[in-house]
């Protein structure tokens, strides 16, 4: 498995990184200057491997960097925000 890069969709309101054909997910909706992490998802193929958390901090980062306040309706997401 090759290093997967992180790309950012504004316009779907995600972050993907592509995996042998495969889609890890971030997805997050905006409000003002409000972002809610919503949804994290990784083919089951990928899973235990970190990447879901590599897909949210990097997110956050970008989040924290825009100045949006946080939010996290996605479980996953809330760990990293405690």
């Amino acid at each position: 498995m090759t290093e997967a890069t992180i790309v950012h969709q504004p316009q779907q309101q995600r972050f993907v990184m592509t995996l042998d054909g495969a889609e890890a997910v971030l997805d997050y909706q905006l409000t003002g200057n409000q972002i809610n992490f919503h949804h994290t998802f990784v083919p089951p193929a990928f899973r235990g491997k970190g990447l879901a958390e590599k897909l949210v901090r990097h997110g956050l980062a970008w989040a924290k960097a825009q100045q949006y306040q946080l939010q996290a309706s996605c479980s996953y997401v809330q760990k990293f925000l405690r």
